[in-house]
């Protein structure tokens, strides 16, 4: 149940902020809860994020719409950009990608066309979508005789970063030029990392290609931060959580994703979980990391 300061700030301003106060987290290192964020005066420019990792299946899409969630939940101007020929994020959100005339592809190799016809708005206040589908599966080949082909994706979002707080680049899970397009126009990198072992593999590898965007084409590219999803109270699990926090230290944020089945279920819904299970314990996780991204100064 909510406490008494929830009440009486009201559920606009501070949406299910009932996540207490943890003197640890599940590494055990000390913080403060990150206190529910003031609300926007004026928007953007936005802050350009990648949520990036060459594995699939360890939660990209999955963050991209709930992180976007909650930061828009909080007055936060969000726009997530599928940029996955899969369009998982498209359909998570709402739309059918296979019905959609003009999508991220369009804005990629066609300069004529205005970015914001591009731009779908969802049902979910604040958050925007540029839709994707299977037609960007064509672009890695296309783009490799584009001239500056690692360029594009930063002057299409150049178009509309002053109307959003926060952009969200959802990647597809490879490193080809569909993925170097996004670090170009990020100016930092999430990285989801499931809590097994095997999604411990390739994170190095990743890490090179951030290194070398870096140093050869976008040189203030930072890594936000290394989000832990599909967490269970597991020896398992611990040990990776362990073995992620040796690997990248404080870049380890503090809320770790649960694995949940109101996750998926809030997918079929085509909703935020957020929005779908609002109360439910990876809710607040996913809030939880919304605030951290405020209080670290990440997202405005």
């Amino acid at each position: 149940m909510p406490g008494a300061a929830d009440s009486a700030h009201g559920a606009v301003n501070r949406p299910l902020d009932m996540v207490k106060n943890m003197p640890t987290d599940l590494l055990g290192r000390e913080y403060e809860t990150f206190p529910a964020p003031k609300s926007l005066h004026q928007h953007g420019p936005a802050r350009i994020i990648a949520m990036c990792n060459q594995k699939g299946g360890v939660g990209k899409t999955t963050s991209s719409i709930n992180i976007g969630g909650a930061l828009s939940q909080y007055g936060r101007r969000v726009l997530i950009v599928d940029f996955d020929p899969q369009g998982a994020a498209t359909v998570g959100l709402g739309i059918n990608a296979n019905t959609v005339e003009n999508t991220v592809y369009t804005a990629l190799f066609d300069a004529s066309i205005d970015v914001h016809e591009i731009v779908q708005h969802t049902e979910f206040e604040n958050l925007d979508i540029m839709p994707a589908n299977i037609d960007l599966s064509a672009a890695e080949v296309q783009l490799v005789t584009e001239v500056g082909r690692e360029q594009i994706l930063a002057s299409v979002l150049r178009q509309v970063r002053n109307e959003y707080d926060v952009i969200i680049i959802d990647c597809q899970p490879s490193l080809g030029l569909l993925t170097v397009n996004a670090l170009t126009a990020a100016d930092g990198v999430i990285i989801p990392v499931a809590a097994e072992f095997f999604a411990l593999r390739g994170v190095a590898l990743l890490m090179q290609s951030i290194d070398k965007v870096r140093s050869r084409i976008n040189p203030s590219l930072e890594v936000y931060g290394v989000l832990v999803t599909m967490y269970t109270r597991t020896l398992h699990c611990e040990e990776v959580l362990q073995r992620i926090y040796e690997a990248f230290q404080e870049k380890v944020f503090h809320s770790v994703i649960s694995r949940s089945i109101k996750l998926p279920d809030a997918n079929v819904a085509a909703a935020p979980i957020t929005v779908y299970a609002p109360g439910h314990k990876t809710a607040k996780e996913y809030r939880e990391v919304a605030r951290e991204l405020i209080a670290r100064g990440i997202v405005a």
